[in-house]
């Protein structure tokens, strides 16, 4: 599925965070007046808002209120002055900012984002949360998928010389997908200081000192054990993060939750094959 010509344009607002941290995200239709609940989309660990942008226009295109977020000490939001970027904090945030959009809203989250939306549909409610959509991430997600992510944040902390040398390190990390013919879309995830490019995420965000990924797991398995909503799972076929295997101890935890499969899609499945991607999640919301 091709995007549509554009019918709406998106600009950038602020949301609050807790303590009053603040929150930047793209946001399509604000005045919208359809039946069709409001779209929150929350992005993977050290990525931001604009990974949404296709998908986003996508959904804005067919009337939906569209929001893509940059969650704490990501993109253009505020960095965390105490590095909690613990899941509940994370999840903290979400419910403050569907307060402030008040009224029923669709969460479609990637990876961390996605584990986010577990949480906070499940503190939230069906009233407030009416479906999920979950990117590639289950709680149980496979390790060494999850080290393979972490280990190419790491590698790019003390930034980069050029653009082409980012765009080298992200071809090594993502090798199905076609690399773009010039790096400069780059520009949106990297800020240039001091003469080098940085990721535009807090290195903080790594270390995580109070993180227990166990007591973590169960929690969030158990949020979504208690789901109350109607919830899809898509996953990227070529994916390390979520395996066959975790898909089915997912779906048979939470069995009224739907599954799709993306065939030419790995973790990062909404970037590898936004046309099939954005095509499940309309099909999904619209219902």
């Amino acid at each position: 599925m091709s995007m549509s010509k554009a019918s709406s344009t998106s600009s950038t607002v602020e949301f609050r965070g807790v303590d009053d941290l603040t929150l930047v995200a793209d946001e399509w239709n604000r005045d919208a007046t359809t039946d069709h609940p409001s779209i929150l989309m929350l992005h993977g660990g050290g990525q931001n808002r604009h990974s949404w942008k296709n998908t986003g226009q996508i959904l804005a295109d067919r009337g939906f209120h569209v929001i893509a977020l940059d969650s704490r000490g990501h993109g253009d939001s505020d960095r965390s002055p105490t590095a909690d970027y613990r899941v509940e904090t994370l999840c903290s945030d979400i419910l403050h900012v569907l307060y402030q959009i008040g009224g029923p809203t669709v969460l479609i989250g990637a990876s961390m984002g996605g584990l986010t939306g577990i949480l906070a549909a499940h503190e939230a409610g069906p009233e407030l949360v009416t479906k999920l959509v979950l990117v590639d991430v289950v709680p149980r997600f496979e390790k060494n998928g999850s080290a393979r992510i972490r280990d190419f944040m790491f590698s790019g902390v003390d930034g980069f010389a050029s653009l082409d040398e980012a765009a080298d390190a992200v071809a090594a990390y993502l090798p199905h997908r076609t690399r773009p013919r010039s790096p400069e879309g780059l520009t949106k995830n990297l800020r240039l200081r001091d003469g080098r490019w940085y990721w535009h995420w807090d290195p903080a965000f790594l270390t995580k000192p109070e993180d227990d990924p166990y007591t973590r797991m169960d929690m969030l398995e158990q949020a979504a054990i208690n789901l109350q909503v109607p919830t899809l799972l898509i996953r990227g076929k070529l994916s390390d993060v979520v395996s066959e295997a975790g898909v089915r101890d997912f779906l048979s935890k939470v069995p009224s939750a739907e599954f799709v499969e993306l065939s030419g899609a790995g973790h990062t499945a909404a970037g590898d094959d936004n046309d099939a991607f954005s095509e499940v999640v309309v099909d999904f919301v619209s219902r």
